[in-house]
């Protein structure tokens, strides 16, 4: 973990890439708002607290979690100490080769899927096989090979382990997974538009009950939460970025009223737009942690994105 740490520390303050094929690292010291993409993420130093729809959790060092759908989040990032800021590793996760290793498996061989975002131990044979991989960073010709069957070991070591099952149905093209999936991303690319859950429902092949239960039980969100979510950290990014003022933003992202808007956004973030806006433009530009980060705020400006 120690070498881990210090290969990390060389990242940015926003999710780096490695050079390495579905592989970024971060060192972060601000909040963790950002919609996450589907990624293992293993946490080295520090914690991470989230709040993804109406779970709160929790991501310690040495703990490993999946994202198995995009999923807009709110959050806080703790560090280990002066000095000590928080370390992550990631791997997108490639459809194509989580299902290179489901080839051939029996249903004796599968684990349940335990669904969530929950936190989990990672084994020393996955730490071990992150430290090999993280070492192939500036060995582009020892990576070219090397990386591609780490990348399945570690993939392997999640299978073995409790969110084996939840790995499996992101790689099943016509699970469950996938048919939500299909929801969120247009969601995400039409998130100021109105819509009806029985047009989502069958764009993605369900009745509106199983679509409507499936997709809470994925994303822990509604689908109206999941749309409020997108539409509240965007509107977070323009009150920082764009000169206009919070009623205008409100507009912008899709609201068709501004007191609504201002209501939704204190409950989100704990006060009003303008008073948040203030507080981010007053924080330092430099020394200390800055309140908002430059990853989260890349995040937020993508988020009609479907990247």
């Amino acid at each position: 973990m120690d070498e881990l740490r210090s290969i990390v520390m060389r990242a940015g303050n926003t999710w780096t890439d490695t050079g390495l094929s579905h592989v970024t690292m971060v060192r972060a010291e601000a909040c963790a708002d950002r919609v996450y993409q589907p990624m293992l993420h293993l946490v080295l130093q520090g914690s991470k607290t989230l709040s993804i729809g109406d779970q709160v959790l929790d991501y310690a060092a040495a703990t490993y979690f999946l994202v198995p759908v995009d999923v807009p989040a709110t959050g806080e990032i703790h560090s280990s100490g002066p000095g000590q800021p928080y370390l992550a590793i990631g791997l997108a996760l490639d459809v194509k080769v989580i299902a290179t290793l489901l080839a051939g498996e029996s249903e004796a061989d599968a684990r349940p899927n335990t669904g969530g975002f929950s936190a989990v131990t990672a084994p020393a044979e996955m730490i071990d096989a992150w430290l090999r991989m993280m070492r192939l960073i500036n060995r582009p010709r020892e990576a070219a090979i090397l990386a591609p069957m780490i990348e399945r070991e570690i993939l392997f070591r999640v299978l073995q382990g409790p969110l084996g099952g939840m790995l499996r149905e992101i790689a099943r093209p016509e699970g469950r997974l996938s048919q939500i999936r299909r929801a969120t991303l247009w969601i995400r690319e039409h998130y100021t538009e109105p819509f009806r859950v029985e047009s989502l429902a069958a764009m993605s092949d369900m009745s509106v009950a199983a679509f409507y239960r499936h997709f809470k039980s994925i994303t822990a969100m509604t689908p109206i939460q999941y749309q409020k979510r997108l539409r509240l950290l965007r509107a977070r990014w323009l009150l920082l970025f764009d000169p206009q003022d919070a009623a205008a933003i409100a507009f912008t992202v899709g609201y068709e009223s501004a007191s609504q808007f201002s209501r939704e956004y204190a409950r989100l973030f704990g006060m009003s737009p303008v008073r948040d806006a203030a507080r981010f433009r007053s924080a330092p530009a430099s020394g200390g942690a800055s309140v908002m980060d430059a990853g989260v705020s890349e995040s937020l400006s993508r988020v009609s994105s479907s990247g």
